[in-house]
């Protein structure tokens, strides 16, 4: 089950799908370093579940042709038509907390 695997666990289990994926194409990490326009140490770390940032995990993805996955990770959101007849107009921005004064707090001092 997804939602009870920590962290750390669920970045190895990328990692394995991202190295099955680059064998699969009979690359190198090296020649899809190179060709990602990453070090061959970010590729080793996203194998390995170490790691690496969103926008190289994303070169990679593309070079390996699974961009797809970026996009099942942030599906765009939807609402019925009878939702829509019942809400507000969309939110346009968050709330402030009640009783805190946050860092973008603009006000006079």
């Amino acid at each position: 089950m997804v939602e009870s695997l920590q962290p750390e666990a669920l970045e190895r289990e990328l990692g394995q799908h991202l190295r099955a994926l680059r064998l699969r194409q009979n690359l190198d990490q090296r020649e899809l370093a190179a060709r990602a326009g990453v070090a061959v140490g970010v590729v080793k770390r996203l194998e390995t579940g170490q790691g690496a940032t969103l926008k190289s995990l994303i070169k990679v993805l593309r070079i390996l042709g699974r961009a797809d996955w970026i996009h099942a990770l942030a599906p765009e959101v939807s609402i019925s038509p009878l939702q829509m007849l019942k809400t507000k107009k969309p939110r346009q921005r968050a709330s402030k907390k009640k009783g805190s004064k946050g860092e973008d707090d603009v006000s006079p001092r």
